[in-house]
């Protein structure tokens, strides 16, 4: 299983829009076939901070997810948006 934890800090004032391109992301990433968990969080102290928790079963399905067209059209959508992106993968020891 492969983790993935992305951390993500949107702008000044584009803190809804990046949540809603999340939010939107989020349900086609769920239902592909390798996904085990994709759980999007926000910080109540920070409200601009997003992290985005994900389980893949595997190289194959990370590499799907990746691929497709709804991860596409988010980083596309979200670049304007995004002041910081850290995106770390991580394996269970």
């Amino acid at each position: 299983m492969i983790t993935i934890v992305a951390i993500l800090k949107a702008r000044p004032g584009t803190e809804r829009q990046l949540r809603d391109e999340l939010l939107k992301v989020a349900a086609p990433s769920r239902a592909e076939v390798g996904c085990v968990d994709y759980i999007l969080h926000n910080s109540p102290e920070h409200p601009e901070q997003y992290v985005l928790y994900e389980n893949w079963k595997d190289e194959d399905a990370l590499q799907a997810h990746l691929a497709s067209s709804h991860y596409q059209e988010y980083r596309r959508s979200t670049e304007a948006w995004l002041a910081s992106r850290e995106v770390y993968r991580l394996n269970k020891i």
